[in-house]
């Protein structure tokens, strides 16, 4: 049976949701400040901002199923809270709670805090080192206060197209890298995010929450000095740790064995694909 669903904050993800809900058969509707225009991919776009509860209404409001997942308009507190936190409770506000089976909550790994070498997962305490994660948490705790069914996603750092920042400053030779100290990473590719989120979708009885990682937590400076040998640069030089970020290795057990499988299980091979087009390997 097909689900009606609001994928809220639509940007390159969401999209990726979009695209595979409306491929398994589901009604989509899509909320961004500023919807595509002549899209005929099926998707039914909505016209709204997150942070201003009289734009929220008049939306459809019998949804089945909602992926919140915005992005702030800066890398502040305040545009965090007003995205993340406030938002949640205006769109939420806005919502059919009677009809709403299931409210997705897209978090990130950034709620955990520094823990080494050892491994990480949905039973580790969360630490916020950074407001980020302080605010993420915060919106995670006041959904599951909410009488609605609602799963939590942390992700991983994600890459893929269009996410090539490390790869230009690697060509660049500006990325430092620990070594003294492994400094573990954690990545999760993009098509891989997309498909976490459908899949949990789709669980009759998902747990409350999940780490979405790939399978291979790697020491940042194995990751790096890979990616350095497949673009021909230099491996970068030692330097601190990335600020703000604690060391930890995250488990996607949980998420696997609810019967999800990675496309790309390792960043290493996620990369090598990206890189496998001419037009990046050259740095265009």
């Amino acid at each position: 049976m097909s689900a009606r669903v609001l994928v809220a904050g639509c940007g390159d993800v969401g999209l990726r949701v979009a695209q595979r809900l409306l491929a398994r058969g589901d009604e989509v509707w899509a909320l961004r400040r500023r919807p595509a225009e002549d899209d005929r991919s099926g998707i039914r776009w909505l016209r709204g901002d997150l942070t201003d509860p009289d734009s929220l209404r008049g939306l459809p409001v019998e949804m089945d199923q909602l992926v919140y997942l915005p992005a702030p308009g800066a890398r502040d507190p305040a545009a965090y809270r007003a995205v993340f936190v406030e938002g949640l409770r205006h769109l939420m506000g806005a919502l059919d709670r009677a009809v709403l089976k299931r409210a997705l909550f897209v978090s990130s790994s950034a709620v955990y805090g520094e823990h080494g070498d050892a491994w990480v997962d949905e039973e580790t305490p969360p630490d916020p080192p950074g407001f980020n994660g302080a605010v993420l948490l915060e919106a995670e705790q006041w959904l599951a206060s909410q009488p609605v069914r609602s799963v939590v996603l942390r992700l991983a750092g994600l890459y893929g197209p269009g996410r090539l920042q490390l790869l230009e400053r690697l060509r660049s030779g500006v990325v430092r890298v620990p070594r003294s100290t492994p400094h573990w990473a954690n990545r999760i590719h993009v098509d891989d995010a997309a498909a976490g989120i459908v899949h949990l979708l789709s669980l009759p009885e998902p747990a409350p929450l999940y780490v979405g990682v790939d399978d291979t937590p790697l020491p940042l400076d194995v990751l790096y000095d890979h990616l350095a040998g497949l673009l021909g640069v230099p491996a970068p030089a030692e330097g601190e740790p990335p600020a703000g970020v604690g060391s930890k290795r995250l488990s996607n057990a949980r998420l696997r064995a609810s019967g999800f499988e990675p496309l790309w299980p390792d960043a290493r091979l996620g990369y090598a694909a990206l890189l496998s087009q001419p037009e990046l390997r050259a740095g265009a």
